[in-house]
């Protein structure tokens, strides 16, 4: 094998690695290391969580006196500077002996950014950059947004009809999709750092959303729980909504606006829930505003689970990144049921929103498919 087809395979093994700790790194990013002397993999990691010892640290304490002499390559540029939970790897890189480093992609982070790449550099170290660097911006496109932007990434999902529809006239939604899709769905609830819909889906639905088990354990609270937000102008969600339980296992955060009952927002604040008063836009409070504050809480990610309301303002707002639409092989017709974008239609097709790089999967008897929003438009 040539030295690149070489490098594209070890990468390729981190950036697998690196997967493994998708839903558990947030706000880190997901990061993989392999250590390679003399054709061998002497030590490889990732990074578990957010706090602990970074991929690289972990992979050259696994590869001891092996390292020297030898190769890492780390989907993620390693990191300088001190002000974090963890000391920098860039040192221990330096002092393990290796003599090349292979990065796939350069941390936005503007704390790093190209200054771990120079420090490697300037200690003799050979640094190869972007060897897989595509795959690698794929696996954490969280991060990146939420470093780049402030605000968190943002995955409207929904689940909906061959023709469109998200409920039937009367709000009748449960369930459109069959049991493979839901459990999908709570299985991407774990792995995003929020939940968020809007007050009618409350009323509506009274949705826990929460991550739970498979078909066999429907009701069991599983893994990693999701911030849960939700979008109340009035502050008209009920007490005995489901949203409001185990707030201090799973925090619920209610976002409303001046105008409301100062007695209920101190009730509820004294029953656990976070209660945030933020600015208005036509009426309502602002979607904006709310994932700029989430994103100032280091929320990088957020599943938009809202109804067709909630879903037009954040399309038309620019603010949704990606779309994750669970389809049944069912037709319910009709212009008085539940579509998937509320509000009025566009008067032409240029104001419709383009999907970029959409991908499709059966799911049980629904079909998924993933695309990202294109924000040029």
């Amino acid at each position: 094998m040539t030295t690149v087809s070489l490098d594209h395979f070890y990468m390729k093994r981190a950036l697998a690695l690196a997967a493994r700790g998708k839903g558990k790194t947030n706000p880190n990013p997901m990061v993989g290391a392999v250590v390679v002397n003399h054709g061998r993999v002497v030590g490889e990691a990732y990074h578990h969580q957010a706090g602990k010892p970074h991929a690289e640290v972990l992979a050259l304490h696994q590869a001891g006196p092996r390292a020297r002499g030898g190769v890492l390559y780390v989907t993620l540029e390693p990191c300088c500077h001190s002000r974090k939970r963890t000391p920098p790897c860039v040192r221990l890189l330096i002092q393990s002996g290796l003599t090349r480093v292979c990065v796939a992609m350069v941390d936005p982070n503007p704390q790093v950014s190209g200054q771990g790449v120079l420090s490697l550099r300037r200690s003799g170290l050979e640094v190869v950059i972007g060897v897989m660097a595509e795959e690698a911006q794929q696996l954490n496109k969280a991060y990146r947004h939420w470093i780049t932007t402030g605000m968190p990434f943002v995955i409207l999902k929904a689940a909906m009809t061959l023709d469109g529809k998200i409920a039937t006239r009367t709000g009748q939604s449960k369930w459109i999709t069959g049991d493979k899709a839901r459990q999908d769905v709570h299985r991407l609830r774990s792995q995003v750092d929020g939940v968020m819909v809007g007050i009618d889906t409350v009323l509506a639905d009274n949705p826990e959303l929460s991550a739970r088990g498979s078909k066999r354990a429907a009701t069991q609270r599983t893994g990693r729980q999701p911030v849960r937000v939700v979008l109340d102008t009035h502050l008209r969600i009920p007490l005995t909504a489901k949203v409001l339980q185990w707030v201090h296992e799973q925090p619920t955060i209610l976002c409303t606006t001046k105008e409301t009952s100062l007695k209920k927002m101190e009730l509820l604040r004294a029953r656990g829930v976070q209660v945030w008063v933020l600015p208005q836009k036509n009426g309502k409070v602002s979607l904006k505003a709310v994932l700029n504050k989430l994103g100032s809480k280091a929320i990088s990610s957020i599943l938009l689970e809202g109804g067709a309301t909630v879903n037009a303002t954040a399309l038309h707002e620019g603010l949704v990144n990606q779309v994750r639409l669970y389809i049944a092989p069912l037709l319910m017709g009709g212009q008085d049921a539940k579509s998937l974008i509320g509000g009025v239609s566009p008067k032409t097709l240029e104001q419709t929103w383009d999907l970029v790089n959409p991908e499709l999967k059966k799911i049980g008897q629904d079909w998924l498919v993933t695309a990202n929003v294109d924000s040029r438009k």
